[in-house]
């Protein structure tokens, strides 16, 4: 079974380069304190790297 991932936008991508702005959207993340679930693949775990700073990652049991 695939395990998954509880993504939270925590900070605002204002001022932000473009390629941060658009990872947050291809997350599926629409505001501030949005949060979505995600399958935690390789590729998910890369956008999360490129925007850490800017979400916080739980891992749903």
């Amino acid at each position: 079974m695939t395990k998954k991932i509880r993504i939270t936008q925590v900070h605002s991508a204002i001022d932000r380069p473009l390629d941060q702005k658009r990872t947050i959207r291809a997350l599926g993340i629409r505001k501030l304190s949005h949060t979505v679930e995600k399958a935690d693949t390789p590729q998910i775990r890369g956008m999360i790297k490129k925007v850490e700073h800017l979400v916080k990652v739980e891992e749903i049991k």
